[in-house]
Formats: C-alpha cells, sequence, structure tokens
C-alpha cells in the first residue's frame, strides 16, 4: 500500500469494516463474476497481484472482475455486512484494476429484518442510495464519506458499466447489543470502538478489539518503537457499558515487540466527545489493572474485583513502553453507576435554577445555558468533561463575559461582597492567599492588576487556591509580556480550573 493510500485510509482508522470476512461479512449475489469470485470483495487482507498468474478464465485477479459487457445495463453485487451497524464511509478499492477498472460506481444500502433470500434482497428491498454515481480512479481507494450515517444490514455495490473491484470496504460502528448475560464489553461485534491512540504506525487500532484470534502480527495492534521514557495507550468506547470482572491480553505473534507491561483504565461518561476523553478527561481514569508484566506470544489473564471494575463506558489500555497486542477482551456485565448526591441536586433543579447555578460556577451565559440544558449528568466525569467541552466550544466574547465576575486579585474584599453577591464566600476562599499579605505585595499586585488590564483589556486571571500573594504577583509578572492572543486562552484556561473548584463546592 502506498504512503497516500495508507493516508487516505487513516481517516477512517477509528471504524471497523463491517462488510470483513472476519466479522461475518459474505457475498450473498452479483450478476456476473467470470473473471474473478466476488466473495474476494470483503476478504480482510489488501488486494495483492502475481502478473504471471492465470487461469481457464484468463488472469487470476484478487477482487470481483465480471465479463466485458456486451448487451445495456451494468453489473451489480449485495453483501450481507456481518454485523448490523451505522456505517459513514466506504472505500470502493480498484487496487490492481488498472485497464479493467468501473469508471464509475455506486453503493446503496438497506436495513433488513430477518434473513431475506438473495432474490427478496435483489428484487424487494427498497435500497437507500448511499454514494450516487461516483467516479472511481483506477488502482486505488476510492473512499466517500456519507452526507448522514446510516443503519444497515446490507449493502448493493453497483459497478458502471462493468469491470473489476478489489475490495469493498463499510466503515462504521456495530450495533450496540442489549448487555445480557455476560460477554465482551469491548468487542467490535458487540458495538465496541476504539476512539483514538498514541500511535497505530504499523497496524490499525480496530483491530485491538476484532473478531477471533489473528492470524499474524500484522492483525494486532502495534506501535512504533518509542525512543523516550513514555508509554502507548488506546481509548477504547466499550459496546455495552458495564462491570469489568475479567481482563484478557494477549500477545500471539508478538515476540520481540510485546510491551513488557500493560495497565487498563476506566471512565463512565456516556456518548462522550471523543477529543474531549483524550484532552480533558486525565484524571477522570480509575485504575483497573496497574502494570501487569505480559510475555510474548502469550495470552494473559487478569481477574478485576467488583470494587475495581467499573461499571464503565470507556477503557484506556496503557502499553509500557510500546510494542504490540494481538487481541484485548474485557467480560463482564452491563451495569450502571450508583447514585451521586452532587449529581441528585443537579437533577432536582428546575431549569432555572440549574441555570443559575451554573452561572454561578462560571460567568458565562452561553456556558451556563448549555451546562443546564444538558439534561442528567451520569457521572462527575461527564460533568466535569462537559464543563470543558462547552467551555472551548465558546467564543472569546463568551471567555470576557466570564472573566467579568471574577473580582480583581488584592482588591477591596468589601466592595467585592457588593458587587459579586452570588460568588462572594467563592472569590473570598480562592483569593485567602491575598489576606495574609505584605503591603508592599499588595500594592504590587494592585499595580500589576491595572496594568495587566490596560494591556490586555480583562482582569487578570489566575486560579488562585493554594497560592500565596507573592507567588500571584510572581504569575503576574510572568505573563504580562504574552501575546494577548496566546494570553487570552492561559487565562481561559485558569478560568476553567476555577469552574472546576466551583462545580465541586455546588
Amino acid at each position: 500500500m502506498s504512503h497516500d493510500a495508507d493516508d487516505k485510509l487513516r481517516a477512517f482508522a477509528d471504524l471497523t469494516d463491517l462488510a470483513a470476512a472476519s466479522m461475518g461479512g459474505r457475498a450473498v449475489w452479483c450478476s456476473d463474476d467470470w473473471f474473478a469470485s466476488v466473495h474476494n470483495l470483503v476478504t480482510d487482507e489488501p488486494a495483492a497481484f502475481d502478473p504471471d498468474a492465470y487461469c481457464d478464465t484468463g488472469k487470476v485477479m484478487d477482487g470481483w472482475e465480471s465479463r466485458r459487457r456486451r448487451t445495456p445495463g451494468h453489473d451489480t453485487a449485495i453483501l450481507q455486512l456481518g454485523v448490523p451497524g451505522v456505517a459513514y464511509g466506504v472505500d470502493i478499492d480498484t487496487s490492481w484494476f488498472m485497464g479493467n477498472h468501473p469508471p464509475f460506481g455506486a453503493v446503496d444500502g438497506a436495513f433488513v429484518e430477518g434473513d431475506p433470500t438473495p432474490e427478496q434482497l435483489r428484487d424487494e428491498v427498497d435500497w437507500v442510495p448511499l454514494t450516487g454515481q461516483v467516479p472511481l480512479q483506477r488502482g486505488s481507494h476510492n473512499l466517500f464519506a456519507l452526507r448522514a450515517p446510516q443503519r444497515l444490514t446490507h449493502v448493493r455495490l453497483h459497478m458502471l458499466p462493468d469491470g473489476g473491484v478489489a475490495r469493498l470496504r463499510v466503515f462504521g460502528e456495530s450495533l450496540r447489543r442489549s448487555g445480557d448475560g455476560r460477554l465482551d464489553l469491548a468487542a467490535a461485534v458487540n458495538g465496541g470502538r476504539p476512539v483514538g491512540c498514541s500511535d497505530m504506525f504499523f497496524s490499525p487500532m480496530t483491530n485491538l478489539i476484532a473478531p477471533g484470534m489473528p492470524e499474524h502480527m500484522g492483525k494486532g495492534w502495534e506501535t512504533r518503537r518509542r525512543r523516550d521514557d513514555g508509554a502507548d495507550w488506546i481509548v477504547t468506547e466499550l459496546g455495552v457499558p458495564g462491570r469489568i470482572d475479567e481482563v484478557v491480553l494477549h500477545t500471539m505473534h508478538f515476540k520481540g515487540n510485546y510491551p513488557d507491561r500493560a495497565s487498563l483504565f476506566g471512565l463512565w461518561w456516556p456518548e462522550a466527545p471523543h477529543a474531549s476523553l483524550l484532552r480533558y478527561a486525565k484524571a477522570a481514569w480509575v485504575p483497573v489493572l496497574e502494570r501487569v508484566k505480559l510475555r510474548a506470544d502469550a495470552e494473559h489473564r487478569f481477574a478485576v474485583p467488583p470494587d475495581g471494575g467499573g461499571p464503565f463506558t470507556h477503557v484506556k489500555l496503557v502499553i509500557h513502553p510500546c510494542g504490540g497486542v494481538a487481541r484485548m477482551r474485557l467480560f463482564g456485565e452491563a451495569a450502571q453507576p450508583e447514585g451521586d448526591e452532587l449529581l441528585a441536586r443537579l437533577d432536582a433543579l428546575s431549569p432555572e435554577e440549574r441555570f443559575d447555578a451554573f452561572f454561578r460556577c462560571c460567568g458565562s451565559t452561553r456556558w451556563a445555558r448549555r451546562m443546564a440544558a444538558h439534561g442528567r449528568f451520569g457521572s462527575r466525569t461527564e460533568l466535569h468533561g462537559l464543563a470543558d467541552h462547552h467551555w472551548w466550544d465558546l467564543a472569546d466574547g463568551d471567555w470576557h463575559e466570564a472573566f467579568t465576575h471574577h473580582p480583581r486579585i488584592g482588591a477591596d474584599v468589601a466592595k467585592l461582597r457588593e458587587k459579586f453577591a452570588p460568588t462572594a464566600s467563592w472569590s473570598a476562599g480562592e483569593q485567602s492567599g491575598v489576606a495574609a499579605a505584605d503591603e508592599g505585595t499588595l500594592e504590587a499586585l494592585a499595580q500589576g492588576n491595572r496594568d495587566y488590564e490596560a494591556r490586555f483589556g480583562f482582569l487578570f486571571i489566575v486560579c488562585a487556591t493554594g497560592k500565596s500573594a507573592s507567588e500571584m504577583l510572581h504569575l503576574l509578572q510572568e505573563r504580562i509580556d504574552n501575546d494577548p492572543a496566546a494570553e487570552l486562552r492561559i487565562a481561559a484556561g485558569e478560568q476553567a480550573k476555577i469552574t472546576h473548584l466551583r462545580l465541586e463546592k455546588l
């Protein structure tokens, strides 16, 4: 595969090929496959080519190839997905088909209950266009994102008018299982999905939770060699949120390149924005396994005590320092977290009371409205995670509004109490380090605040909890020469810290 093709496929790197044979995908009908079998369309491995391979019907091709059409119409194939799922994109792969690829193609989809016959699929199903007619490049990955996600059990590929296609990939997510009984909570066939990783240089992260066992190490998840003292990681959304009682890690085929140790962490945040999981949830991960030793080419089973297995919606596997893991299995049962007093109090508030509560935590009207409109929070991780998600999604003007609801560091406490009555006790507590400051430090802070506000147009914002007046003065002097655009974001980061403290005070 060329680097260009590899880069294109990475656009769907967090999605599962729902049509792959390893997922149970299969071809159920085609109009013609004289030169090469339609069943090749779902083969997991990339298409191969042997220039010297011929057979009775002609050149041996690794794909689906029909005869040259001499009559009106075009050739069509129908595939059944391995598991019902939601599709986001397709790849009409014409690798090695150079002078015999179809100039145009189209993919349709359908969600069909039961077990229809090929004839019923061909003649009775109402197919929905997924791509429309699209031009195809020879010997290429022709990737197309769908305009809207589609629930599918079957897809139909049209070659317009005829020719050869090596593979048809249908990238998406398996529909989640109901979660009855004990099962692999992370499995792709149960709706599990990797949402991000530190590295997948040698093989994609979706392999980690694929069905079955790999034929070789290229079918696992493998990172490049680290040259620092860090560790590689992968975050997976569980198909069935629940409580883990056993972790199974396979290093099959990884002999000189298996990780030395592994750790596993979990959190509860249903429907979490993927970027937020990778950026804002660092402190929320709960240890499940702590640096367990791994061996080469082996199966590792670890029992998880009841108090350490969740429930979770997401897990983070960390491998120390790098290497390859063939499969991860997380066995357990569906479960919900126990009630939380803070979250229960929030649930009991009216919409107006919820807005007022959040506005006390952060003085941005837009932020408070978004938080109040969210509905029930499933965990404090979700509460704090969405606080960050909505905060960093705001415009500069919203940040400036929030800044006006802070007192100047070192200003007169009596006047601040009058101006910021709803949060007076919080502000005083957050700035308690100022109370014990000497007169010279207070004067320098007051003048520094005036200079800062004149330069940037907003108050000096710092999470003052635990900081002395001299420490705050040092930070002010350190930041006052910053670029204004950069300083705005530094101040926004400090505001986010303050908001988290105030959320816990609700």
